[in-house]
């Protein structure tokens, strides 16, 4: 057979095989927020959602269901950037949500959490964080949270071998996101490996300790001004027995 024909028959299978979709596990949770509130002064979110509305800004409303997505905004008197939680435990898995931010300052960020691990500061574990510039990566659980290290932070004594240490801790890669856009965002946890992934395209991945804690139990989307979120599902690839 000549390799010309070879060479044909073989672009043909490329063509007529289909692509594989990545394997991102068992979902177990999704929400597209195509629900009413029943009043409009409190949170009210439904599916399992909790806010630190109450305890963070005097139990005003940072968070409205409107036009089929979930709108995240930090109330005035707020002492602490909002955090709206969902529960979700897993030990290697994926979150993939459709977000929008309207203003240059604004983030999301994805922080996951084990509460039943008390070695740091609520539960925090990694996280990773979305701006119009910008994605963070950070180990919080071997970095800032660890209750020893944010010990000396907050008191202002933190050595200069371990200042430089916690650098390590994290990894910022360089983005441009527009301001009113939609964007399509995964956040994958393998191991000890944290990926973020924005329209399909790889921004980043970043190995530490942090990432490969046996059980994420917390999903907490960390708004610090605004956001927009929907279509969230959270998939979990591996738990721990």
């Amino acid at each position: 057979m000549k390799p010309q024909f070879l060479s044909a028959c073989a672009l043909v299978l490329c063509l007529t095989v289909p692509v594989l979709a990545e394997d991102r596990g068992k979902l177990i949770f999704e929400d597209d927020f195509e629900r009413n509130e029943s009043q409009e002064t409190k949170d009210e979110i439904g599916k399992g959602w909790g806010t630190n509305s109450r305890t963070r800004a005097a139990g005003n409303k940072q968070v409205d269901l409107k036009n089929g997505a979930m709108y995240i905004y930090m109330h005035k008197v707020a002492d602490h950037a909002v955090s709206v939680t969902h529960p979700a435990e897993f030990q290697d898995g994926s979150v993939e949500l459709r977000f929008m931010l309207e203003n240059e300052k604004d983030s999301l960020g994805l922080n996951f959490a084990d509460l039943k691990y008390k070695k740091v500061h609520a539960g925090h574990l990694f996280m990773a964080k979305v701006s119009p510039r910008f994605v963070e990566l950070t180990d919080l659980k071997t970095g800032n949270m660890d209750l020893k290290t944010r010990e000396l932070r907050l008191a202002k004594k933190l050595p200069a071998e371990l200042q430089e240490k916690l650098k390590a801790k994290r990894k910022r890669f360089p983005v441009k996101l527009e301001t009113g856009k939609w964007y399509t965002l995964l956040v994958t946890v393998s191991g000890d490996q944290l990926t973020v992934k924005i329209d399909g395209k790889t921004i980043g991945s970043f190995s530490s300790a942090g990432m490969a804690h046996p059980t994420k139990r917390l999903l907490r989307l960390a708004v610090p001004g605004n956001a927009v979120v929907d279509d969230v599902k959270i998939y979990a690839k591996s738990t721990q027995e």
